[in-house]
């Protein structure tokens, strides 16, 4: 049953369909990093590779010597290239987003190969309309989370003058919990809104374009989160949360081998958490787009219109296309009714006891008179004649004698 499986399995499925999207992602933001990197990497080797305080950092973790050394990267050169660093990243890895993520929802929705070149293609094509949905999210988050943030600082502050030790924790906690749990449902709706966005550009207008409306997304998306709220909100906190439980695992276990003296240890193990956290990812996404493809947005169905037919005595319209056939009327010679069926396939008159006669009553004939010819004929009539002419049609009394037949004997 298509409409009963389950999204959860469903999407992982389609993950690992199109599993080079996600590999493709993966390498971007590790170049990325990399890159990023590289700045911050120089300038701590100026730093710490002439000094005998690295030994501290390199044999065992200090924490006070980590701190002292952040603290000078932030004054003279190393500080701004720190801070451009930080601002050049974020652009960055926005243009990688609206160029990966497009393409790879349409590769889920459709199941294209999941090439680099079509990834790259189809988010040329979605760029704009991400960059709407990016719009939109901001603008909800302020006015929806917004508040809830002021009212959690608000709650923290009263539960700091009203409690102490572990139940102060647990209901700052709690209060944070709630503004996290309302910021994922809206990050599921707009994940949603993007989905129905690709599969509505797979559709054509009546004008032949493809449907880039973000707008008509956003009722779908509403509607089909409000139907399916459970078994989708439980998906995307379950990933969710295997997800940052993976991410948190490896950097616990990272910071613990940093006294080790190789580093490409705790290097792979940092990876693997970043690899886990981002598959879970894409596993939402995976289970967001076999949702959709339960339920996905019918495309319009383009209506013609078809003209009413008024016309005139006086004018000579030209005649419907096609016509079904001409009756012409006894009591008005020069009157002729015009029938015109709009649907060639539902006959105006069925044949009696047909069982294929519709049951609706057939579509009114439109009608057009054409008017009497003004010149008249300028041949007089035939006279009519009851029997024929005694004088044309008779038999000469010389040959009344004859047989009939000259060779019959």
């Amino acid at each position: 049953m298509a409409r009963t499986r389950s999204i959860l399995f469903h999407g992982l499925s389609i993950t690992l369909r199109r599993l080079p999207a996600f590999l493709w992602t993966y390498l971007f933001n590790l170049g990325l990093a990399l890159a990023f990197c590289f700045p911050l990497y120089k300038q701590l080797s100026k730093l710490l590779d002439h000094s005998l305080a690295a030994q501290r950092i390199s044999s065992g973790f200090d924490l006070s010597v980590a701190l002292s050394s952040i603290m000078q990267l932030q004054h003279g050169s190393a500080g701004q290239a720190i801070t451009t660093t930080s601002y050049g990243s974020l652009p960055t890895y926005l243009l990688i987003y609206l160029l990966l993520v497009p393409g790879t929802l349409f590769c889920y929705i459709t199941r294209a190969h999941s090439t680099l070149s079509s990834l790259l293609r189809q988010g040329i094509l979605h760029f704009w309309r991400f960059i709407r949905i990016i719009l939109l999210t901001l603008i909800a988050a302020f006015f929806i989370l917004g508040p809830l943030t002021l009212l959690q600082r608000h709650w923290a502050r009263f539960v700091d003058e009203h409690f102490v030790g572990r139940p102060a924790l647990l209901l700052t906690l709690a209060g944070a919990g709630v503004v996290l749990l309302i910021a994922s449902l809206l990050r599921l709706y707009f994940d949603l809104v993007e989905v129905y966005t690709v599969q509505l550009g797979t559709h054509t207008r009546s004008s032949g374009r493809p449907d880039r409306r973000v707008r008509r997304t956003l009722g779908p998306a509403f509607r089909l989160l409000r139907t399916h709220l459970t078994r989708a909100w439980i998906a995307f906190l379950f990933l969710a949360i295997l997800g940052s439980a993976a991410a948190f695992i490896a950097t616990r276990t990272a910071m613990h081998m940093m006294a080790q003296s190789r580093v490409w240890p705790m290097f792979l193990v940092a990876q693997a958490g970043l690899f886990i956290m981002l598959f879970m990812r894409f596993w939402q996404r995976g289970a967001e787009a076999s949702l959709v493809l339960q339920y996905p947005i019918a495309p319009e169905e383009s209506t013609s219109i078809v003209p009413r037919a008024t016309f005139s005595s006086h004018v000579h319209p030209a005649p419907p296309s096609p016509p079904t056939s001409d009756v012409v009327s006894s009591e008005h010679p020069h009157h002729v009714e015009m029938i015109y069926n709009p649907d060639p396939l539902t006959p105006l008159y069925p044949a009696p006891f047909s069982p294929d006669a519709p049951l609706v009553e057939p579509t009114p004939p439109i009608t057009t008179t054409i008017p009497p010819d003004p010149i008249p004929n300028p041949e007089p009539a035939p006279p009519s004649l009851d029997q024929p002419d005694p004088g044309i049609f008779h038999r000469d009394s010389q040959t009344s004698h004859l047989p009939d037949n000259p060779d019959k004997k």
